[in-house]
């Protein structure tokens, strides 16, 4: 059943027309693949972090890492924030970030976001996740329920990760930081660092890899994470993918597989901020552990990531677009089945971090720029 209301989803969405662009006339960069155009769509963001597309061209969902929830209509005006929404951890890097639509969201209208919530010792928080249903009038989330909560919390306000994915079968991955405490990552007693595979509504499935084994939390699907600011679906093979920074040096793409170590921080290819090595480190590589698909030894500051299956730019097809933040991009992978056998960069000229990217029904990319004035783009070619 989630397998077809996942597809219905899809379907229906395919059926939207383009968002209207904003008055301001998009700007043009050359590339390998023809002339890019970024419009703005709408501008006036807090630190925007992620966004979803709803159906039936109701508008877009964007979150804003400060607490507010928008929606931006087809005619790219941006609403007031909605009500409902929880009460978020908003310091550091935390605060309200991820956001997903249920895959039977035309039946049930549930909203799941993530976000940093307080409360840990010591004035800690964590990455938690809850799940609304978004009025018709689009003004509010309605029964808020929490699902998952990362434990224990270790933030002081550094890697939170929390990118949430459905896959073909309706389960729910959440790809977690791992609260800037390293050797978490490998303790399987904890939440840190780690990619969870949970029904939506937070149960745990009985085939998880480490469904009772002692003192190893259920939810716990691969292990050996350090921050994963993106993740997504493969839309041709529904592999898992994600990725995350490095130190300094080392952001990287991993499939993911059930029940694998990815290693961090036991292997990396980069180095402290100090610029000495990681103390626990034993090198690029380390036994018992998976290697990075794709690694970038100077660290773009990866964050978002979509695949392109549209039909409307078809030299993209089959590409995969990241953001960058600390390189203030947006990088285009060439792929030959999985693998990687090119980069581009596309938007440096924007001079502004992008945080996610997303394909749009309409075949469009859209990206958000993190700003204190940030900024949605619908990203094309001429």
């Amino acid at each position: 059943m989630l397998r077809k209301t996942l597809a219905t989803l899809c379907a229906t969405s395919l059926l939207s027309v383009a968002f209207t662009a904003h008055a301001d006339a998009p700007r043009t960069f050359a590339s390998e693949t023809g002339t890019i155009t970024a419009t703005p769509v709408v501008e006036g963001l807090q630190h925007p972090w992620a966004l979803a597309f709803l159906p039936d061209q109701q508008g877009i969902l964007v979150t804003e890492r400060p607490g507010n929830l928008r929606v931006v209509s087809p005619a790219g005006k941006l609403s007031a924030p909605l009500s409902g929404v929880p009460q978020v951890w908003a310091k550091g890097q935390g605060g309200l970030l991820d956001i997903v639509l249920s895959p039977s969201f035309a039946e049930d209208r549930l909203v799941y976001v993530s976000y940093a919530e307080g409360g840990g010792e010591d004035g800690k928080a964590g990455t938690t996740v809850g799940r609304g249903r978004l009025s018709d009038d689009l003004t509010r989330l309605s029964n808020f329920e929490v699902i998952f909560r990362q434990e224990p919390k270790l933030s002081t306000g550094n890697h939170f990760g929390s990118r949430l994915v459905f896959d073909r079968d309706g389960y729910l991955f959440i790809a977690l930081g791992e609260n800037n405490q390293r050797p978490a990552s490998q303790d399987l007693d904890k939440l840190q660092g780690k990619v969870v595979r949970i029904y939506p509504d937070g149960r745990v499935p009985a085939d998880n890899p480490f469904v009772g084994q002692d003192g190893v939390r259920p939810e716990i699907w691969s292990y050996g994470h350090r921050n994963q600011q993106g993740a997504t679906l493969n839309p041709w093979t529904g592999t898992l993918w994600s990725h995350e920074h490095g130190p300094k040096g080392g952001d990287e793409i991993n499939l993911i597989e059930r029940g694998k170590n990815y290693g961090w921080p036991l292997a990396t290819h980069g180095i402290d901020y100090s610029s000495q090595p990681i103390s626990e480190a034993r090198g690029k590589t380390a036994e018992g552990t998976t290697g990075p698909h794709h690694v970038w030894e100077k660290s773009p500051g990866i964050s978002g990531m979509a695949f392109y299956d549209a039909q409307r730019f078809k030299p993209w097809q089959h590409n995969l677009f990241i953001g960058a933040l600390a390189d203030k991009d947006l990088i285009r992978l060439q792929l030959d089945g999985d693998k990687v056998v090119h980069e581009e960069r596309l938007l440096g000229g924007l001079n502004a971090r992008i945080r996610d990217v997303r394909q749009g029904p309409d075949g469009y990319l859209y990206v958000l720029t993190d700003e204190s004035n940030g900024a949605l783009y619908r990203i094309g070619l001429q």
